[in-house]
């Protein structure tokens, strides 16, 4: 016979497995929730617990707890605006304050995303005292995802929603910030931000196993190793999969340097890894907008390899866009302290591709075709570069060219009457190919009329060097 003591040790078991009405800290006071969509908002209860949640926009969803106490609702959003509360009611009731209706949008990759606005010691953020100084805003909220590596999938994050202010945004990701109050400047509507970034991590551990091992042995770690942030799946499982209910407007990405060494493997990851996050937020053309690496000192294989990778994904997968930075890096410093450009240049992609902001340039140039002359000289052409092409000041630089002896030459380089660029060398009487500051710490010297700045590129497929 069970006794009255072990009973009672028995029933407190089974209540703590099932705590009362909980919801993961993504929804908490000041949060910001998609406008005009049909939002997921979860949680966990005691199993078979009637939910019911209530928006103070007059929406309202109800469902019942699962057998294992997991319950998620759709919840109609109006349009940008608030303050607003939502109330969750279920064993016990909730009541989040101050709640947004705007645009959200995941930020993640590695240190280069990573950097606060107050920059990394010994290493500056252009103007970040002023931008610090004047980031009271409440239209604007932080999210920061903490630092979790898993070995299998979970179900929550730590974290908290805060308001801009200087004592917040000094920690929170300067190029996320510089993109987050762009689009807010323009539009004038509530931005939510969530960082999800780890200094040196690569492409593999954002990935999930499945995805990843269609395209290389994935070797599954059987503890967190030292350096979480390289191995397969583990920022994934920790990091990415507890957010892919949260629905938002679209991702930003800054990653690559620590793929610099298998650019071969980017070609085929990055482009998966964009198809399986959008698959998993469940809609197949979320807004994706990418920086590509800047120069640096790199030694060992050429990083323009990693670049080329990058620009190449621009053709691979739909509805993406890259920031071109060849004209802010520092072959000395791996993270350039100009991230409030990066960020306004992401904003661009985004204000002109998702809010209709037409007439502005949002790409720098990008290599098109190239067309050999009868004078032994190659005609370059780019799009993004309808008001055509210049090098402000600068001597047209970087441009090098080869026969088919695949030996390349510095070359002259003019942009001619047609937009197009003309590249010659006296040493190549027959050229048969031209590269472009195609090295790990080039100077950019080719823009269009709006600024913004070509990448690197070259016109053939051959072997890689693996030094400078």
């Amino acid at each position: 016979m069970m006794t009255l003591r072990t009973l009672t040790l028995v029933v407190l078991f089974h209540t703590a497995l099932f705590a009362q009405l909980e919801l993961p800290p993504l929804f908490n006071d000041h949060m910001v929730l998609q406008q005009k969509e049909m939002v997921s908002i979860w949680g966990t209860d005691h199993p078979n617990t009637a939910i019911t949640v209530v928006g103070s926009w007059n929406e309202s969803a109800t469902t019942t707890a699962d057998a294992n106490g997991k319950w998620k609702v759709k919840l109609k959003t109006t349009e940008a605006g608030g303050p607003y509360t939502l109330t969750v009611q279920g064993s016990s009731e909730v009541v989040f304050n101050d709640i947004l209706m705007g645009d959200v949008w995941i930020c993640s990759g590695q240190s280069n995303m990573e950097m606060p606005l107050k920059g990394f010691r010994s290493q500056p953020v252009t103007g970040s005292n002023e931008a610090i100084l004047n980031s009271t805003n409440n239209k604007i909220r932080l999210f920061t995802v903490k630092r979790n590596p898993s070995l299998v999938p979970v179900d929550t994050v730590s974290g908290a929603w805060l308001k801009s202010h200087p004592l917040t945004s000094k920690e929170f990701s300067a190029v996320a910030y510089f993109f987050g109050r762009k689009l807010n400047d323009v539009l004038d509507i509530p931005i939510g931000l969530i960082g999800v970034s780890w200094g040196g991590s690569s492409i593999e551990t954002w990935m999930d196993k499945e995805t990843l091992s269609q395209y290389k042995t994935v070797d599954l770690a059987e503890a967190i190793p030292d350096s979480p942030q390289r191995a397969h799946t583990l920022l994934y499982n920790g990091m990415i999969h507890p957010i892919q209910d949260y629905t938002n407007k679209g991702f930003l990405w800054y990653q690559g340097e620590s793929n610099r060494m298998n650019s071969d493997d980017y070609l085929d990851l990055f482009p998966a890894m964009i198809r399986q996050w959008r698959t998993q937020w469940g809609q197949e053309n979320l807004p994706f907008y990418y920086v590509q690496i800047a120069p640096f000192g790199y030694r060992g294989k050429n990083a323009a390899y990693i670049r080329e990778a990058q620009l190449k994904a621009m053709n691979a997968v739909k509805h993406v866009g890259m920031a071109v930075t060849l004209d802010i890096g520092d072959c000395q410093y791996i993270h350039p302290p100009e991230k409030r450009v990066v960020g306004e240049r992401l904003a661009y992609w985004a204000l002109a591709k998702d809010y209709g902001m037409d007439g502005i340039a949002y790409s720098g140039p990008v290599y098109e075709k190239m067309e050999k002359t009868d004078d032994g000289k190659i005609n370059l052409f780019f799009s993004y570069s309808d008001n055509g092409l210049i090098s402000f000041d600068k001597a047209l630089a970087g441009f090098t060219i080869a026969g088919e002896d695949r030996i390349f030459y510095p070359a002259t380089a003019i942009v001619n009457r047609t937009g197009a660029v003309t590249v010659s060398s006296e040493m190549v009487p027959n050229p048969v190919a031209v590269r472009y500051a195609f090295e790990s710490c080039p100077e950019a010297t080719l823009f269009n009329i709006e600024g913004l700045p070509a990448s690197s590129f070259r016109t053939d497929d051959w072997e890689h060097e693996e030094n400078n």
